[in-house]
């Protein structure tokens, strides 16, 4: 079936990386092709009254005739469009869209194959883009506050006849009125609620210290303006509050104790601050590095500014979507009946797929691949946090496919390496809580 088809290429419509390509397929060429597809089926198929292979010719065709043609002008159309693709050496980024062609001539079949290549990715120069490189040395100020964190995260709580304080937490009944009526949402029984936590409106806030298990109290609250329950926006209202339990806060002190929750068996606090120190400077190490590789990849798009298909956009999109609703899932959501739409994440996987071409350019032009050594360095610290270390490193080895995280950070942080050795670089001292997101 050599002579088949022919294929000529048509002019580019569309976007950039639109190509068009118009075929022809022989229609005697088709009928050969069919006849050959029923004289196989005929062999093995199957019908009531008639053995296996001695099934009448006839009756095979009136029975699939219609998918034998489909088959036949498939692989045609298939066959001229790669072949065309290899001869104008194309890179075919997802898959092409057939159409019919009217015009092909007599004893042809016309197609259009539709589709999008990769770009022709042209490194520009990086040198003349600015790099805010962020820095910060963990030193025992930072240590102490991590610690600050931790035992505020182990928090207990007890009982107490005592006055309430800020932190503590307030076991209440307590109904709302409007005009000396109850409102709907203004009513609740044993009630759990953190004193100075702003869970509440402010006004109720306030009237939630110095109380004490026992005692009632009335007062007013006044609802925003923007509240959004239409009928208390802006409006005063009186709320009865019955406190049925003080229980008081209890920070741990960091004692032996408090050592071994943190995972040190035999409680050393000098061991535990150790721990302590190892962990923030990997935190550290790894936001620092984030900020850094989220200003590089900026600046490679904005010096390398390129179109992308479509197709892979799609395709990135789907994946993106499929991730999250599966990530969704195993935080315990109902996600079956809830749609997770691509379209949502169209904006995030453009970024992607540019960043994935640039990338790819950058590794082959700068030769930026990854060493083994390399991959080894990335999974030796991703096993520093488990009790076993080696046993995770054996883990990541047994399978070859588990090792692709590593790759990709391997090879980000050879671009990342690269970036900076070429482009300008400040060097600018970063606080501890803006790095850590605890600002606020």
């Amino acid at each position: 079936m050599t002579d088949m088809a022919t294929a000529e290429a048509a002019s580019e419509t569309g976007s950039a990386l639109e190509r068009r390509i118009d075929m022809t397929v022989v229609l005697a060429d088709i009928e050969k092709d069919v006849a050959q597809r029923l004289q196989q089926m005929s062999r093995t198929v199957k019908m009531a009254g008639f053995r296996p292979g001695k099934v009448p010719m006839k009756m095979v065709a009136q029975q699939y005739g219609s998918q034998a043609r489909s088959e036949a002008i498939g692989a045609a159309v298939e066959k001229a469009y790669g072949e065309k693709v290899r001869e104008q050496n194309l890179r075919v980024a997802g898959y092409p869209r057939i159409e019919p062609k009217a015009d092909a001539g007599q004893g042809q079949l016309g197609f259009t194959a539709i589709f999008e290549v990769y770009p022709d990715v042209t490194l520009a120069d990086i040198s003349g883009q600015t790099i805010d490189k962020p820095t910060l040395i963990v030193t025992d100020a930072e240590v102490e506050k991590t610690l600050e964190v931790l035992r505020k995260q182990r928090v207990t709580y007890a009982e107490t006849d005592r006055a309430s304080e800020k932190e503590d937490r307030l076991v209440i009944d307590f109904v709302g009125r409007k005009n000396g009526e109850e409102f709907p949402g203004g009513k609740a029984t044993d009630y759990s609620v953190m004193v100075g936590a702003g869970m509440m409106l402010p006004d109720f806030e306030a009237q939630m210290i110095g109380v004490k298990a026992g005692e009632t109290k009335t007062f007013d609250v006044s609802f925003p303006a923007d509240y959004q329950a239409a009928e208390l926006a802006g409006a005063t209202v009186q709320f009865e509050m019955t406190v049925k339990k003080v229980e008081a806060h209890r920070v741990p002190e960091i004692d032996a104790e408090f050592a071994k929750q943190l995972g040190v068996a035999d409680g050393d606090i000098a061991k535990m601050r150790v721990d302590v120190r190892a962990n923030l400077e990997r935190e550290v190490k790894k936001r620092l590095l984030g900020k850094v590789k989220e200003q590089v990849m900026d600046a490679l798009l904005k010096v390398n500014p390129i179109e992308v298909p479509k197709a892979l956009v799609a395709m990135e999109s789907e994946q993106m979507a499929e991730a999250a609703k599966r990530d969704m899932e195993q935080r315990g959501m109902g996600m079956k009946n809830i749609p997770v739409e691509a379209s949502w994440f169209t904006e995030q996987a453009t970024r992607r797929v540019k960043l994935g071409l640039l990338l790819a350019e950058l590794v082959k032009a700068k030769d930026l691949h990854v060493k083994p050594e390399q991959v080894r360095a990335i999974v030796d610290e991703f096993s520093e946090t488990f009790e076993d270390p080696k046993e995770v490193v054996r883990w990541y080895y047994s399978q070859p496919q588990r090792l692709a995280e590593a790759e990709a950070l391997a090879l980000e942080n050879n671009v990342v390496d690269w970036v900076l050795a070429n482009a300008k670089v400040t060097e600018t001292p970063i606080a501890f809580d803006a790095l850590m997101g605890n600002a606020a």
